[in-house]
């Protein structure tokens, strides 16, 4: 049976919620303000949380803060209760991490309504980052690297992480035109340890959410650094997790971003992996397609590794597919990964989307790929993932062409 914790100063208001939500089954505990709330949501961990939005000593929106900076409360589903009606207040909770409001005098249906929403969405996480720890069962180095990861983010001790860019080709011109950003960890404790090791990790223990801010956070205010250099007309994609995806402030903490640091919209795209966003296909499509109204672009990677890919490409709101580096190794030497990448290169240009090869390490396999009008490309043969500094270097060095 769920738990609810309903936090809420006036007694009437109270006693109302917490009959009605006993009537409906759910277990219950309640705090008349908003400290005493604040310890009994770290202490009981609850499904859910009803917050009245104005309260003596540490109102809502202090709440809402205490809580998604710790570790274990972080996802919790929240929602704001109140009596005012402006859209600055319904906005600023949702920029903090609300999951939904409702403004006073609200009806049963509508309160019940709003939990049963947030409750399922909570559970399908919950669902998600069960059966992630359960395959992944942790070796002795693991189990050090997690150790790691937790203190990274309960101290918020970023130092050993880096952003790095790759560099993405026009095959036409031979210019840079975009850039994906990759991020490195140097451990104090352990060295470099690679992505294929710590991403996984913080995935399936949830820890991925405060890394994918902070990923989303300094992408962005490099992009604002170049541009103030001078360096603008180029796209920077950003990788991003299923679980972070899903998150209800996404939209709202992007748009943050992109005021803060005023940039243009269509230089940031968001990179998902094919396999990851088919969990929750509806919830994916609805997010894409906010986001491509703000003018952000999206890019699916690993495109044909997945079980359906032509399928979810007739439905998802795409402007970039990027083939997953196994079907280009090799290719000029073998038959089968020739004709379905240029399969794949065909419906692309028939459907209007831009094509890009990843793992492009040879002259045989640029030159496949220019024969059968790939738009652009990605891999060793022109530069590896570069520290912000080497990559600049690039941008700003002579050579214009990299073909």
């Amino acid at each position: 049976m769920p738990k609810i914790l309903v936090i809420e100063d006036e007694e009437s208001v109270r006693e109302n919620l917490l009959d009605l939500l006993q009537a409906e089954d759910f277990e219950t505990i309640s705090a008349d303000n908003g400290l005493i709330g604040l310890d009994l949501a770290i202490s009981q961990l609850p499904d859910l949380i009803l917050c009245d939005m104005m309260m003596p000593e540490l109102d809502g929106y202090g709440v809402l803060t205490a809580l998604r900076k710790e570790l274990l409360t972080s996802t919790i589903p929240f929602i704001f209760l109140t009596a005012k009606s402006a859209k600055s207040d319904f906005r600023q909770g949702m920029d903090l991490g609300a999951d939904d409001y409702l403004t006073k005098p609200f009806t049963r249906s509508e309160l019940l309504s709003a939990i049963k929403n947030r409750l399922e969405k909570f559970a399908n996480l919950k669902k998600y980052l069960l059966v992630q720890t359960t395959v992944h069962k942790l070796t002795p180095r693991m189990q050090l690297l997690e150790k790691s990861l937790y203190r990274v983010i309960q101290e918020y001790d970023f130092n050993g992480f880096e952003i790095y860019y790759q560099p993405i080709i026009d095959i036409n011109t031979g210019k840079i035109t975009s850039a994906e950003s990759l991020l490195r960890w140097d451990s104090d404790e352990l060295g470099q340890i690679s992505p294929s090791e710590f991403i996984p990790l913080a995935e399936s223990n949830g820890l991925i959410i405060p890394i994918d801010n902070w990923v989303l956070k300094n992408v962005c205010k490099r992009i604002k650094n170049w541009y103030d250099a001078g360096i603008s007309g180029f796209t920077i994609t950003i990788n991003l997790s299923a679980v972070e995806f899903n998150q209800p402030d996404l939209i709202s903490k992007i748009i943050g971003l992109i005021d803060t640091n005023q940039l243009e919209p269509s230089c940031i795209e968001i990179e998902l992996t094919e396999s990851k966003i088919i969990e929750d296909v509806q919830s994916a499509i609805n997010t894409m397609n906010k986001l491509r109204l703000l003018g952000i672009k999206i890019a699916i990677d690993d495109f044909g590794t997945g079980q359906s890919s032509l399928n979810y490409l007739q439905n998802f709101p795409v402007n970039t597919i990027k083939i997953d580096r196994d079907f280009i190794h090799d290719i000029a030497n073998n038959y089968s990964k020739s004709v379905i990448t240029k399969s794949m290169i065909k419906m692309a240009q028939e459907l209007n989307l831009r094509i890009i090869a990843e793992g492009v390490e040879t002259e045989a396999e640029l030159l496949f790929l220019k024969q059968n009008r790939c738009d652009a490309i990605q891999g060793f043969l022109f530069s590896p993932a570069l520290p912000a500094v080497e990559f600049e270097k690039l941008l700003f060095g002579k050579a214009t062409s990299f073909m």
